[in-house]
């Protein structure tokens, strides 16, 4: 069985620019995500610094253009002064987020080193779970003041002699979560933000503060906790997050193919939560949104923290993907840029071994997940203006979100060559699709690729790294002002348009 659906191009109707930050990544000390995976000294391809050489070369060709780090969990019970200065000085401490035993040779200067040659933008998180304003404005002076002060002049001693170009700070994580050290309510919250972030805009007004907003949508306070944090910290932050995760692990694979309805959602409702704020308190700012953790994530098959043993850098939900999971991931995007307008951050949440699109062994090699590719592609070539498009498609019945589009899809256009990228996924596990695009004059299409199996259980590994490639997509005709392509079942496509010669 094969479906009919149609779109419209056209690139007079757009949503805004595509921001670059739209394509962050996240790195936690969380499992192997630093340690054997970002950072591994005595690695064959490590350098001086312990850097991983074959994994920065896979973040690069990722297109990741901005890291958030320590946390995640991890930050609201760090001391950020335990990582800095001699290696040999520093202290092993208790990491409780996550149960680990954490020896701190990788810390705020070492990841600033890693930014630099991963050549992306930092986003640091600061702790008020366990901690507060006066510590925050301590690390701010020892990451970005120049020098002559005390915390300055550590950190040049440190053997970072110039300050840290660090624009974006996090004020806490995920502080509605009872799961978090130093919970709070949402009045506790929005106080201290924004007491720090009144103390952080007079150390630097030229500083972008990102309040915490809701951990997921299914949270009991989700919405009212944007409202009364907001309601204190409105004119004083920047950003408010949303954080979600996607679960295949119940069998209702349709939902899960659907779980872009639930982005969707969570960023219009949070939106409308911002502007609400404004028109209170008549404010002329319009709020934008930090999406920094998104990914798909076998939930259900964590213990939780709890279930876990003290350790030394566990191997801690390194969720295998497939093609299926990377059809998701590659929807999430769609809707990321879909919503470029008021989305201005996400980070994919974690970019090594931690549910991540680089999988690595120690000592061993790196290779790519299925999630590795729709990434990598929609940060390569989505350029220019985001475009509005609303496509006409059969619709499919989920449990989790009613009726949904079976296809979702979004475009790019370059106005300095005109080029136009379509991306699409067919959320449909039993049909095709043909979808006819509807071109302006004088396109024509230059690349179509797809990600699709008919083993949608398909994955990579260490031992079959390209199991799950993009691969020329078949199947596209093209005359005038119309090209059809299709769509196979649990599917995702991009096609680049080009202006004839």
């Amino acid at each position: 069985m094969t479906t009919r659906a149609r779109l419209t191009l056209d690139p007079a109707f757009r949503v805004a620019p595509v921001e670059p930050r739209l394509f962050g990544s996240f790195v936690e000390h969380m499992g192997r995500c630093v340690y054997t995976g970002i950072f591994e000294p005595g690695h064959p391809s490590a350098g001086p610094d312990g850097f991983r050489e074959d994994v920065l070369e896979l973040v690069r060709e990722l297109g990741v253009t901005l890291v958030r780090y320590p946390g995640g969990n991890f930050v609201s019970n760090h001391r950020w002064e335990d990582g800095v200065g001699p290696a040999e000085h520093r202290p092993t401490t208790l990491d409780l987020a996550w149960r680990t035993v954490e020896d701190n040779s990788f810390g705020l200067n070492e990841f600033m080193a890693w930014t630099a040659r991963a050549e992306v933008e930092p986003m640091m998180a600061l702790n008020l779970g366990t901690r507060g304003v006066a510590e925050a404005l301590e690390l701010v002076e020892y990451a970005t003041f120049p020098a002559g002060t005390r915390w300055s002049e550590l950190r040049r001693s440190h053997g970072a002699d110039k300050p840290h170009d660090i624009r974006l700070w996090c004020l806490g994580n995920e502080l509605d979560g009872p799961w978090q050290m130093g919970h709070k309510t949402a009045r506790e919250y929005g106080r201290l933000a924004a007491e720090t972030a009144r103390a952080l805009k007079r150390f630097d007004p030229t500083l972008s503060l990102v309040a915490c907003g809701s951990s997921n949508s299914s949270i009991a306070t989700f919405g009212s906790w944007e409202a009364q944090v907001l309601e204190e910290t409105y004119d004083l932050v920047d950003y408010i997050s949303l954080h979600a995760y996607y679960d295949p692990s119940d069998g209702d694979a349709d939902s899960f193919l659907a779980s872009a309805a639930d982005m969707e959602h969570m960023i219009r409702s949070i939106a409308a939560t911002a502007d609400h704020v404004a028109a209170t308190l008549r404010s002329p700012r319009r709020l934008r949104l930090s999406f920094d953790e998104w990914n798909v994530w076998y939930q259900s098959r964590f213990g939780g923290e709890s279930s876990l043993d003290w350790a030394r850098h566990p191997r801690l939900i390194e969720d295998r993907y497939d093609v299926t999971d990377a059809v998701v991931v590659g929807s999430l995007l769609i809707t990321l840029l879909r919503n470029a307008d008021r989305v201005g951050i996400a980070c994919q949440a974690q970019l090594a071994n931690v549910i991540a699109p680089i999988m690595t062994e120690p000592g061993g090699p790196a290779w790519r997940q299925s999630v590795f590719h729709p990434f990598a592609l929609t940060a390569r070539h989505a350029r220019g203006e985001v475009l509005r498009v609303e496509p006409e498609s059969a619709a499919i019945e989920t449990a989790k979100y009613g009726e949904v589009p079976s296809v979702w899809a979004t475009a790019t256009h370059d106005p300095a060559s005109g080029a136009v990228t379509l991306f699409v996924v067919n959320r449909d596990r039993r049909a095709a699709c043909d979808l006819d695009v509807v071109l302006p004059g004088g396109l024509q299409p230059v690349e179509h690729v797809e990600l699709a199996d008919e083993d949608p259980t398909a994955a990579n590994s260490a031992a079959e790294p390209y199991r799950v490639v993009p691969r020329p997509g078949s199947g596209l005709r093209h005359q005038d002002r119309l090209a059809t392509l299709t769509l196979p079942p649990t599917s995702w496509t991009m096609v680049r348009f080009a202006v004839k010669e």
